[in-house]
This record gives structure tokens, C-alpha cells and sequence, in this order.
């Protein structure tokens, strides 16, 4: 699941990074449904319920809690980002939070996966 978890955030992240470059490079993906806010809703409803599994299936294991917090904690600053950021912090505003709050849950998905692969568990 972490792996799946940090799979969609990097999907999200290249896609914030890329896809105004493809703009440029190709207007005919201007009008595309990949600019459409609605395609941020429809990865946070892939990355929300996949990261939270993943952290809370393996903080149980190795309770290392901590590191549910930097999930939560990028799982928050996306869906700021992406309900609120347009709006409030223009379009780079918006980037940067979504692309920070895709690096905290990245963050915690990698110390998650590590710490599940190293079995340090407590049990």
C-alpha cells in the first residue's frame, strides 16, 4: 500500500510539474480534462484513503506513530491545495502547496515502508 500511496503522490506531483510545460509545448491539452480542477478531486480520492491504510496499517505494525503525522500532515495540505489553493494563492501558490503536501506524504510513505521492510516492530 505504501508503495501504491507514494506511486499516486508522484503521479500528482509530475503532473503539477509537467503538465504546464506540455501546455506550452502542445495548447492542444489546454482544453484537456487533465487541467480541470475536478481531476485534483479525483487523485485525492485515490491518494487519501490509500495513504491513510498504508500509514495506519503500518504504524500498527511498527508503532512508529510519528509518522502518520507527516501523512496527515500532506494529506491536509493537498486538500487545501487543492479546494482552497487556486483561489487564495494563485495558480504557482497552489503548486507549491500541492507539490509540499505531495513530498510530507511522500516522506512518511518512504519511513513507513522502511521501517515495515526492516521489521522493527514492537510486537
Amino acid at each position: 500500500m505504501d508503495m501504491l500511496a507514494i506511486g499516486i503522490s508522484t503521479a500528482c506531483a509530475v503532473h503539477c510539474i509537467l503538465l504546464p510545460m506540455l501546455v506550452v509545448a502542445l495548447p492542444a491539452l489546454a482544453g484537456s480534462a487533465l487541467m480541470d480542477e475536478k481531476f485534483h478531486l479525483i487523485l485525492l480520492l485515490g491518494i487519501v484513503p490509500t495513504s491513510v491504510i498504508a500509514l495506519f496499517m503500518g504504524c500498527r505494525k511498527h508503532r512508529h506513530w510519528h509518522l502518520f503525522g507527516w501523512g496527515v500532515a500532506g494529506l491536509l495540505t493537498l486538500i487545501l491545495a487543492a479546494l482552497f489553493g487556486h483561489h487564495l494563492l494563485g495558480e504557482l501558490g497552489e503548486k507549491v502547496l500541492t507539490l509540499g503536501g505531495s513530498l510530507l506524504i511522500a516522506i512518511g510513505h518512504i519511513k513507513n515502508f522502511r521501517y515495515c521492510k526492516a521489521g522493527r516492530c514492537h510486537a
